[in-house]
């Protein structure tokens, strides 16, 4: 028996639309505060999944809420910023 192969995956393997730009990876670098706020709070949420949540775990989720939003609120602000003419804040 043959197999039948294709061969997709060899002619888009290498192309260049798979690769992120470096304007992708220029945003991804800027936001990456937010996405470890993010990150810390799914883990705060994770731990308690499978129990109740004890007085230490609601903490942790506070904080880390506040975390999340004060990077989100620092991301607004340089984005802000940054398109204001005149260098206003």
């Amino acid at each position: 028996m043959d197999h039948i192969v294709t061969v997709q995956d060899v002619v888009t393997a290498f192309a260049d639309f798979m690769e992120p730009t470096d304007a992708e990876l220029e945003a991804i670098e800027q936001e990456m505060s937010v996405i470890l706020a993010d990150v810390d709070l799914l883990d705060a949420h994770i731990v308690t999944l499978d129990r109740t949540p004890t007085e230490v775990d609601e903490r942790r989720i506070r904080r880390a809420r506040r975390r999340a939003l004060a990077a989100r609120v620092a991301l607004v602000n340089r984005a802000a910023g940054a398109s204001l003419p005149g260098g206003a804040a």
